[in-house]
C-alpha cells in the first residue's frame, strides 16, 4: 500500500515539444521524495503543457520544487516551471447537482467563438472542466466536457446553443457524456472492422 503524503502541490510545466519531457519531471519530483497523485498535459502548436498535482513526504519550498523541475530541462530546452501549495480542500464546488456532457462546435473561424460559448456557459453556471480549441485553415474546432446543473432543462441549453451556433455559422451538439463516449467508441471501432 502506498502512502498519502499530506504536502501537496500544483505543478504547472511548458516546453518547446520533445520526447522525454514527463520523464525529465517526474524524475526531479522522485528525486525529492515526491508523488505524482493526478496529471494533465497536452501539445498546441508545438508547445508542451503539463499540469500536475504532487504530494510530498516533507514541506518543500515551491521555489525550490520548481527549481529542481527547471534544472531537469532535456535536449536544451528550458522548462518554464510554476509550483505552489495546494488548497484541494478548497476546489469549485457546484451549488447543484451536476451531469457530465460534452459541447461539440465547428465552423469558419472567427474572433470571440470561445468567448461567446463560455459566456453562455458561465451565465447558466455551467463549470467547464475540460476545453479543446484547434484552428484547421479556415475551420475552428471546439471541444468541451461541462459540468451541467441538472436544474437546466438540457433540450432548452441545446436549442440556445445551437441557435447561438446558427448565428456564427456554427454546427453545435451537446450530448450526455455517456453518449458521447459510446458513440465515439463504435464510430472507432467501426473503422477498424
Amino acid at each position: 500500500m502506498i502512502a498519502r503524503f499530506e504536502h501537496v502541490y500544483v505543478l504547472d510545466v511548458m516546453s518547446d515539444d520533445h520526447p522525454g519531457i514527463v520523464a525529465a519531471v517526474t524524475t526531479a519530483i522522485e528525486s525529492l521524495g515526491g508523488n505524482l497523485d493526478a496529471c494533465s498535459q497536452t501539445v498546441l502548436g508545438g508547445y508542451f503543457t503539463l499540469i500536475m498535482i504532487v504530494s510530498m513526504p516533507e514541506p518543500v519550498a515551491p521555489e525550490r520544487l520548481a527549481d529542481e523541475v527547471r534544472k531537469a530541462g532535456s535536449c536544451g530546452s528550458e522548462f518554464q516551471v510554476l509550483a505552489r501549495r495546494a488548497q484541494l480542500c478548497q476546489g469549485y464546488a457546484p451549488r447543484h447537482p451536476c451531469d457530465r456532457f460534452v459541447i461539440t462546435a465547428f465552423g469558419k473561424d472567427q474572433p470571440g467563438i470561445v468567448r461567446r460559448f463560455s459566456q453562455y456557459l458561465a451565465g447558466k453556471d455551467i463549470n467547464i472542466v475540460d476545453l479543446f480549441g484547434d484552428r484547421k485553415g479556415e475551420e475552428f474546432v471546439l471541444v468541451g466536457q461541462l459540468e451541467v446543473p441538472s436544474k437546466w432543462d438540457i433540450r432548452m441549453l441545446q436549442t440556445d446553443l445551437e441557435q447561438m451556433g446558427q448565428d456564427l455559422g456554427f454546427t453545435v451538439k451537446l450530448q450526455h457524456e455517456n453518449v458521447f463516449v459510446a458513440t465515439n467508441q463504435l464510430r472507432l471501432s467501426a473503422g477498424h472492422g
